[in-house]
């Protein structure tokens, strides 16, 4: 997608928009020693190996100093799509204890579904799984969920995907329009849950129907509620990233910043994270920035230096 100058005035018209109260926020950000650090569990484990356990990251975010681990739901010692039972909750109590005794919060806990789903039994379904992952994240004590609109599936797996740049054709026979009146359903009918467990929904542009900005903010301004907002992966947008980023920024609730050390396992980004803090700040965002390494690098000379940047960007 190419950033025309109506986009343009879009994004700028959003940021002259922002109350006085987000220079208070990023005032107040900066008064605190700036945005709070998290690793993501997902910078130790890029699905091509044997799992690194939750406990292990966390031991290794303790020592380098961050305040909390973003935790990978796939990572997790329990099977993704089964019921939430005693053995679970008993797991998921003892990532908890772990966490405290090393200092640390919990602040997210990525989970992956998809909206995209004409069939209704199938789209019950991921709401019920999502479901499952906020009674998960109150479990843990943590206030949010990442989430994502999901795919249409045409793609043979996510290395095609990965390979046409994230974009991928329509279902036949269905349309875009579809597509997105699946998923807004789809998420209005976990907002309930949501506000019951005290968890925040934090809706990623994680290609699907958030590919672009114009499509997650189609889906964030269709539903109102403060149980819903966006999460910002700085490296998802392919192409001109920063006035894309702009765009979303003042509806971000949650950011997971990418890096890249020793080439990316998919593409590689060079991030300006000097003006992407800027940009955050500007958008009066003082909420947790979550390192996600993505590099082939090994995690543990990657990820002290990938802090080591965001520290300098973020004043954490």
């Amino acid at each position: 997608m190419n950033f025309t100058r109506r986009s343009f005035l879009t994004a700028a018209s959003a940021v002259l928009a922002t109350p006085l109260a987000s220079t208070h926020a990023a005032e107040k950000a900066a008064a605190r020693g700036g945005n709070r650090l998290a690793i993501a569990t997902y910078s130790y484990w890029h699905f091509r190996s044997e799992k690194v356990p939750i406990e292990t990251v966390m031991d290794k975010a303790a020592a380098l100093g961050v305040e909390g681990v973003d935790i990978l739901h796939q990572q997790m010692a329990i099977a993704e799509k089964a019921p939430l039972d005693a053995a679970g909750r008993s797991y998921l109590r003892k990532l908890k204890r772990h966490a405290f005794l090393n200092g640390l919060a919990i602040p997210c806990v990525s989970t992956h579904q998809s909206f995209v789903k004409p069939k209704p039994e199938e789209l019950t379904e991921n709401v019920e799984h999502t479901n499952k992952c906020i009674e998960i994240a109150s479990e843990l004590g943590c206030p949010s969920i990442r989430i994502n609109t999901g795919r249409w599936g045409t793609s043979k797996d996510f290395d095609e995907l990965m390979k046409n740049r994230g974009i991928e054709p329509v279902l036949p026979g269905y349309t875009e329009a579809e597509g997105f009146k699946w998923c807004i359903e789809g998420i209005q009918r976990c907002l309930p849950k949501a506000e019951a467990c005290g968890v925040l929904l934090a809706l990623e542009n994680h290609w699907g129907l958030a590919r672009t900005p114009e499509g997650l903010l189609r889906i964030l301004n269709s539903i109102s509620s403060p149980w819903l907002g966006g999460l910002m992966d700085t490296g998802n947008f392919l192409e001109e990233p920063y006035p894309k980023l702009a765009m979303i920024a003042p509806k971000t609730v949650y950011v997971q910043a990418k890096t890249y050390h020793g080439g990316g396992e998919w593409y590689t980004l060079e991030l300006d994270y000097d003006r992407i803090a800027t940009m955050l700040r500007d958008a009066g965002y003082q909420g947790w920035v979550a390192l996600e390494m993505e590099g082939k690098e090994n995690p543990d000379t990657a990820v002290p230096k990938s802090l080591e940047t965001l520290r300098k960007a973020f004043g954490a």
